[in-house]
C-alpha cells in the first residue's frame, strides 16, 4: 500500500482511473464494427483520425489551462460532459443514418473534448505521487482493468456493431463527470497579466523540444504510434476473417499483458537503465506484428495480448520520464505535448497511412493479412534502431545508484 497518500484520496484516484478507461474502451474499440455495420466503412480511416486533428488542438490548449487557470479536476469535469453530450449526437446521427460526411463532422468535434482529458488525468494524478516510478505503475493499472471492462461489458451486451455503445459510453462519461467532484484540487498559479496567445494554447511547451534526450522520446514514441495505429481499426476485422464472434471481448486480451507490464514497472525502473525498457517495448512491438503476420488463430491472439505490454513499455515509460525530467510548473503542458505528437501527428499518419496499407494489402480477392502485419512490423523495427541509436540518456537504474 501506498504511504504518500492518504487512503481516501488514494482509492479516488484508481477509481477516477477505472471509470475513465472504461468509458474509453465502451467507444473507441467497437468504433470500427459500428460504422462497418452501418454501412460507414468508407469513412473508417477519417473517423479515427479524427482523434488525430483534434490532438493537435485540445491537449495543449486544456494542458495550459489546467497549468495556469483552472484546477485540473474542473477542466476534466467540463470536458466530461462535453463528451457525453458529443458521443451521443454521434450515436444519434449513425443510427438516423444521416450523411457520412455528417456523422464524421460529429466525430471530430467529440473527439475535441474527448482528447485532452487522459493526458490531464494523468498528470494530476502523477502530481500527487511523491515516488513517481514505484506509485504510477499499480495505479495506472485500473485505467486498463476499466478498459477490459468496457471491452467485456460491451460484448456482453451484444452491442460490439451497436450504436447503443455510444449511449452506454455518453452515460460513462457522465459518470467520469460527477466523480471529477470528488477529486483532490490542485492549486495552479495565478496566471500572468500578460501571457500572449502563444502561452495560452501551449504552444510554449514546444521548447522542451530542445533537450536532446527528451527530443527522442517525444519522436520515437511518435513513430511508434504510426503502426500501432493500425490495431482497433483493423484486428477485429482479422478476427472476423478467422472466425471470431464478440471480437471486442477478444481484443481486450491486450489488456492482460498491460496489467503484468504495469504491476512490473515498479521493478524494472529499480533494475534497468530506462533505455533498456524502452527498447524492450519496442522490440515486443515487433515481435506482436508478426506473430499478428502469421495469420493463424493462435499467432492473432498472441500478438494481441503482447500489444498491451508493448504500449506499456513505451508510452507509460514516456511518461514517467517527462514527470522526472520536467519542471513541475510544465507538469501537465509536458503531458499534453506528449499527448498532441503521439494523438496528432502520429495517429494521424498512422490511421490513413495504415489504411492505405490496409487498401493495398486488400486489392485482390481477400486480404493478405501477413503482408499487412508484416510490414508493420518492419516499420517497428526502424523506430527501434531509430531509438537506440538516437538515445543517450545514461542514468543508472536506482539499484544501482542506491549501492554507490
Amino acid at each position: 500500500m501506498l504511504t504518500t497518500l492518504r487512503k481516501a484520496e488514494y482509492f479516488e484516484l484508481l477509481i477516477l482511473f477505472f471509470i475513465q478507461g472504461t468509458a474509453m474502451a465502451i467507444w473507441f474499440v467497437p468504433l470500427g464494427p459500428i460504422l462497418d455495420a452501418h454501412g460507414l466503412h468508407t469513412i473508417k480511416p477519417f473517423a479515427f483520425a479524427a482523434s488525430a486533428v483534434a490532438a493537435f488542438i485540445s491537449p495543449l490548449m486544456f494542458g495550459a489551462m489546467a497549468d495556469r487557470h483552472v484546477p485540473p479536476a474542473k477542466v476534466l469535469r467540463w470536458l466530461a460532459v462535453a463528451t457525453a453530450i458529443s458521443m451521443t449526437l454521434v450515436s444519434t446521427a449513425i443510427k438516423t443514418h444521416c450523411h457520412p460526411w455528417l456523422v464524421l463532422l460529429m466525430i471530430q468535434i467529440f473527439y475535441f473534448s474527448y482528447a485532452p482529458m487522459f493526458s490531464i488525468s494523468s498528470a494530476l494524478i502523477l502530481a500527487r505521487l511523491q515516488n513517481a516510478q514505484k506509485e504510477f505503475g499499480p495505479i495506472r493499472s485500473l485505467a486498463t482493468i476499466g478498459w477490459m471492462s468496457g471491452c467485456l461489458l460491451v460484448s456482453a451486451l451484444n452491442v460490439d456493431s451497436s450504436v447503443r455503445a455510444g449511449y452506454l459510453g455518453a452515460a460513462m462519461w457522465l459518470g467520469v463527470a460527477i466523480f471529477t467532484f470528488y477529486l483532490p484540487t490542485l492549486e495552479v498559479p495565478k496566471s500572468a497579466e500578460n501571457l500572449t496567445w502563444h502561452e495560452r494554447l501551449g504552444l510554449d511547451a514546444l521548447t522542451l523540444l530542445k533537450n536532446r534526450d527528451t527530443r527522442v522520446i517525444f519522436i520515437t514514441t511518435t513513430l511508434f504510434n504510426i503502426p500501432i495505429a493500425a490495431f482497433y481499426p483493423f484486428a477485429p476485422a482479422h478476427l472476423r476473417d478467422l472466425g471470431f464472434t464478440h471480437t471486442t471481448a477478444w481484443m481486450s486480451l491486450a489488456q492482460i499483458s498491460e496489467i503484468i507490464a504495469m504491476f512490473s514497472l515498479g521493478w524494472l525502473l529499480f533494475n534497468w537503465r530506462l533505455k533498456w525498457i524502452f527498447a524492450c517495448g519496442l522490440g515486443i512491438g515487433v515481435l506482436r506484428f508478426a506473430l499478428s503476420a502469421g495469420n493463424t488463430e493462435a499467432t492473432l491472439l498472441l500478438g494481441i495480448f503482447l500489444h498491451g505490454a508493448s504500449f506499456t513499455l513505451v508510452f507509460v515509460i514516456a511518461q514517467i520520464y517527462l514527470e522526472q525530467r520536467i519542471d513541475p510548473a510544465w507538469r501537465t503542458r509536458a503531458q499534453a505535448l506528449l499527448s498532441l505528437m503521439n494523438g496528432g501527428i502520429g495517429n494521424l499518419i498512422g490511421y490513413l497511412g495504415t489504411g492505405w496499407w490496409f487498401s493495398e494489402c486488400a486489392r485482390s480477392t481477400g486480404t493478405k493479412w501477413p503482408l499487412f502485419w508484416g510490414g508493420l512490423a518492419a516499420l517497428v523495427g526502424a523506430v527501434l534502431i531509430y531509438f537506440l541509436t538516437a538515445f543517450r540518456d545514461k542514468s543508472l537504474p536506482i539499484s544501482a545508484t542506491i549501492r554507490k
